[in-house]
């Protein structure tokens, strides 16, 4: 029996699904790259320091990249099940809006760590490397799910990447300002604004303009049933120039 499956086995039932000894491989990893730096420590140095052996090491992470994202492929499960659990009602662009914010969740949950890694990864030229790949698994969870709400559309597959795209943009774009700030300030108020963006430029659920009017204008023409078409077309175009 490995040193794993032991410690396992001491486990309650219905515990976490994130073993302790999981827990202790990365503490013992980032505390060896804050101290001796990423490139100068080994796999054999992180489980002499978790107390372990390399077995139970690579029985959780495939390889030492991994151990600094140890929760990405979760959310992606999470992601991936929360966007096939959406009903044929649901807004789509609100919700791969609201799949973005598993993500969220996730950094926030340990603040002193991802900023950690993300600091870590700004050091580590393939960190970076590993982390963009992971972003665009991202996407492609998004985009699949938009792509088959958009099917009937003529322009469904280009549609539906560009708004997971956005998504992607947004949520990041305001992730890392919280990252860059130390975790400090309200990460959920600030990806809630960044999204805001995707969901007005895209929603069918956009909220109309001030004083409950739409945002969109309307134009009558009226005209004789004898005039030419060209006539009425050059009509309704002087009158949208005007507005």
């Amino acid at each position: 029996m490995t040193d794993a499956q032991t410690a396992d086995q001491k486990a309650a039932p219905g515990a976490p699904a994130k073993p302790a000894m999981r827990d202790s491989l990365v503490a013992a990893a980032f505390r060896l790259f804050l101290e001796h730096g990423y490139e100068q420590t080994t796999v054999d140095d992180i489980v002499k320091a978790a107390g372990v052996g390399r077995r139970s090491f690579f029985r959780y992470f495939p390889s030492k990249e991994d151990v600094v994202f140890p929760d990405h492929e979760k959310c992606l499960a999470d992601m991936t099940a929360f966007l096939r659990d959406s009903a044929d009602t649901d807004d789509p662009v609100v919700r791969v809006c609201d799949a973005a914010r598993l993500v969220l969740r996730m950094y926030a949950e340990n603040p002193t760590f991802s900023v950690q890694r993300y600091r870590l990864t700004r050091q580590v030229p393939g960190l970076r490397t590993y982390e963009l790949s992971v972003v665009w698994r991202y996407e492609r969870t998004l985009a699949d799910y938009l792509r088959a709400r958009f099917s009937a559309r003529r322009d469904g597959t280009l549609r539906a990447d560009v708004i997971a795209a956005a998504v992607v943009a947004a949520h990041n774009n305001a992730l890392r300002a919280w990252l860059r700030a130390d975790g400090q300030g309200d990460a959920t108020a600030e990806v809630d604004h960044a999204l805001a963006y995707v969901t007005e430029a895209w929603s069918s659920e956009r909220p109309a303009a001030a004083g409950g009017e739409e945002e969109d204008d309307v134009v009558i023409v009226i005209t004789r049933r004898s005039t030419p078409m060209w006539r009425v077309v050059r009509d309704i175009e002087s009158g949208l120039n005007q507005g």
